[in-house]
């Protein structure tokens, strides 16, 4: 005998009835319906907005210096000043490497600006993913060399900031993130090196 599509059902507790309130004693949810005794709440109607706090002051006005966010994207950058190279009596050049392995930076995956602050009497090779106008000027001055290095941390871009990007929607196939999936630099060197070929 063939099935046909009313004998088709989903099996028990598939569909529940709804909650019918306000329809007597006897069925649990009468009088008052599941809604308390009286108040704004009560009635009919949309009710209180989100932040209502009974007509005080709502804490968004009580603290007006809250103001702004973090910004999750920042570049943290390593900073060091001209009278740090200074002391630290480095023969050859000065590289984010270098810097790390004296305990100056906390490592290399952060970028190294070079700032002017303090005085250079020495001539020094600088290497470093920027500097400022003043400390390129001073390591010049005496002889040195400022040389810019190309940035390959983790911040050179900000990251997505939408799932509805393109970049998100091929990271999410991928995995990244999950478990036993690629971590995200491993992801984007994929990516790119498919675009490549």
């Amino acid at each position: 005998m063939p099935l046909t599509l009313d004998q088709l059902s989903g099996g028990a507790g598939r569909h529940r009835d709804r909650k019918r309130v306000g329809r007597g004693h006897g069925s649990g949810k009468g009088k008052t319906a599941g809604r308390g005794t009286k108040g704004q709440k009560a009635r009919s109607g949309p009710g209180v907005g989100r932040g209502f706090e009974g007509g005080q002051l709502p804490i968004q006005q009580r603290l007006p210096y809250k103001r702004g966010f973090t910004n999750i994207h920042k570049t943290p950058w390593e900073v060091v000043n001209l009278d740090r190279l200074e002391d630290l009596g480095i023969e050859g050049a000065i590289t984010p490497e270098v810097l790390a392995e004296r305990r100056v930076t906390r490592g290399l995956e952060y970028p190294v600006k070079i700032l002017g602050r303090g005085e250079l009497t020495k001539s020094l090779t600088v290497r470093a993913h920027a500097f400022s106008e003043s400390a390129k000027a001073a390591i010049e001055r005496v002889g040195g060399t400022a040389e810019l290095v190309e940035r390959i941390d983790d911040w050179v871009q900000a990251k997505p900031r939408s799932r509805r990007l393109p970049l998100n929607r091929e990271l999410k196939r991928m995995r990244v993130g999950k478990v036993g999936g690629p971590s995200r630099r491993e992801a984007l060197a994929t990516l790119a090196a498919n675009q490549e070929s």
